[in-house]
Formats: structure tokens, sequence, C-alpha cells
């Protein structure tokens, strides 16, 4: 594919562009230029994570899969990608492989569901 006029610019320049074109719920558009980011600099958390919301929301389950695993072994306490990778896991039908991964979530936000005090 040929380049376009938003993959131009600085990293700087094209994190925003990136973030302007996920809040419009262009999607595809974001994970275009969050692609070329996350390959830059694979080692920061924050595109990976809006790479795999951008996936996510348009329906390539495996590839925001595949970006949520990469967090988490950057991160594994990040527990919005806990989060997002038990409800990407869920979506294809995944439950028990969700499950782990909803827990921790839960886990780290302290958020343990009604009657978690009296277990």
């Amino acid at each position: 594919m040929s380049q376009t006029y938003y993959e131009f610019g600085t990293a700087a320049d094209r994190w925003d562009r990136a973030q302007m074109f996920f809040e419009a719920k262009e999607y595809v558009t974001a994970a275009r230029i969050l692609g070329g980011l996350v390959e830059e600099v694979p080692e920061q958390v924050a595109p990976r994570l809006l790479l795999a919301r951008s996936y996510y929301h348009s329906a390539r389950l495996g590839k925001a899969e595949e970006e949520l695993r990469a967090v988490l072994e950057l991160d594994p306490v990040e527990t919005y990608a806990h989060l997002m990778l038990g409800r990407t896991l869920e979506r294809q039908g995944r439950a028990a492989d969700a499950a782990p991964h909803l827990r921790m979530a839960a886990a780290l936000t302290g958020d343990f569901g009604p009657g978690a005090a009296h277990a």
C-alpha cells in the first residue's frame, strides 16, 4: 500500500493523528498509523494498547489478541490489557481462556464483585 498524508510526520504527530482517528471511530485508519508506530517503538505500551483497541473495534480480534499479549509481555500488570484481552477472547467464544484475564483485571482494580468480602 502506498503511504498517505497521515502516515508522515514525527512520531508525536502520528500519535496525535492516530488518536484523532480513533476518537472519530475510524479504527482501520487509526490501526494503520499505529502499526507503523509500533514497528518503530515496539517497547512502548501506549501505541500497542491503542492499536489493540483499534483492532478490537474493527472486529480484527486475532490481531487485537496478538497486540494485547505483546502488551502483557511488556507490562504484566497492565490492568486494561487484561480486561481487554478477556473481552476479546469472550468475543471469540473462548470464555475459558478469557476468565483468568478477567479475574486478573478485577484483582488489579480491587473489584472482586458482589459477595467478595464474604469469600
